[in-house]
């Protein structure tokens, strides 16, 4: 299938363009705030933002409600405007262009489809908007269409589909113009627990498939873990940690990632020679039943014991800490009963704050 470069696009002119999926930077945010409302007194949203974004990847903004990654999302798109700071693409401050004149777009929460075309108009309609020639609409939807695989749905109306059908529509309207960089602002929420694991395969699949930088908003650590290549953790404004999943996961930067982040247990302890405390982080699924031969590191009684098939979560309370254990391949043990852990070395995570 014949392409359109991406200077054919109207909403790319006069933006740097380079060949998607040639590696390097493609996005910078530097030193950006967000006040809404007075600068002096308002409510600051966003507070030293620091992140670069590579090309073709598939880069997440994650953290609780609140945290300012929407904001950041929607400032990357155009629709707001960082109070300070620069959003460069390709190196050129973007931070002060409208949505139109940036080669990004956007998928949002409700997939926002007009219920009076069908699936192919809809596809068609930004294209449209676009000035694409009718033949290279056709072409551009068909291709589209194919890539998410709903061909054969392409007459039918928004409402007689499902809602992961709806949201494949919603991407493959948004993919059609070749932006470089999509965002997706928690785009499976409204979706059942099953089709969410689905459509985070999907995603990940159309993202590889198409060389496209995808930027996702979500506050699902599992969603997060799961597509990332790298990902953005944020807590009151601020970036807390960037990195790989595993980075992330295995290696926090301080107590709130560890806490945010699946499980951990935290326990507090002192360091010793320094007049400091610390916490330890250690995940539940990294501690081990110390045989009775074994001085273990900490001794503990069990309130609870539930079986999960290919392990068994114990939770327990140890120096005055609950902790929590998965023990694989483990039987349940009785309220009460006296347990020793202990933890491989590389398995805890010193946490000053």
């Amino acid at each position: 299938m014949p392409s359109l470069p991406l200077s054919d696009v109207p909403e790319t002119r006069g933006v740097p363009q380079r060949p998607l999926g040639s590696g390097g930077r493609l996005i910078e945010i530097a030193a950006v705030e967000k006040t809404f409302g007075d600068p002096a007194s308002g409510h600051k949203a966003l507070e030293a933002i620091n992140i670069t974004i590579e090309d073709k990847e598939f880069f997440t903004l994650l953290g609780p409600s609140g945290c300012g990654k929407t904001t950041l999302l929607r400032m990357i798109a155009g629709f707001e405007h960082p109070t300070t700071g620069a959003i460069r693409l390709h190196g050129k401050d973007v931070a002060n262009l409208p949505p139109r004149e940036r080669p990004v777009n956007m998928v949002f929460q409700n997939y926002a489809l007009f219920p009076h075309l069908n699936v192919a108009q809809n596809v068609a309609f930004g294209l449209q908007m676009l000035n694409w020639k009718k033949a290279d609409i056709s072409e551009r939807v068909d291709a589209m269409l194919a890539l998410v695989k709903l061909t054969s749905f392409r007459d039918r109306k928004p409402t007689q589909l499902s809602g992961g059908q709806q949201q494949r529509v919603a991407l493959a309207r948004a993919l059609a113009p070749r932006p470089q960089v999509l965002l997706l602002d928690e785009p499976l929420s409204a979706l059942d627990l099953k089709l969410r694991k689905e459509m985070q395969f999907e995603l990940k699949r159309l993202q590889r498939e198409t060389g496209i930088t995808f930027i996702l908003v979500t506050h699902d650590q599992e969603e997060a873990l799961a597509m990332s290549d790298r990902l953005a953790v944020m807590n009151t404004g601020r970036v807390q940690q960037v990195g790989t999943p595993e980075e992330i996961y295995d290696r926090p930067a301080n107590r709130f990632v560890a806490d945010f982040i699946g499980e951990a247990n935290l326990i507090p302890g002192a360091v010793l020679g320094r007049n400091a405390d610390v916490v330890i982080a250690v995940r539940p699924e990294r501690i081990e039943l110390v045989p009775p031969h074994v001085t273990p590191r900490l001794t503990g009684i069990v309130g609870a014991s539930t079986f999960l098939g290919s392990d068994t979560l114990l939770e327990i309370t140890a120096a005055g800490t609950r902790m929590r254990a998965r023990i694989r391949g483990a039987a349940r043990l009785a309220p009460g009963t006296e347990v020793g852990l202990t933890w491989p070395a590389d398995a805890e995570r010193e946490l000053v704050d």
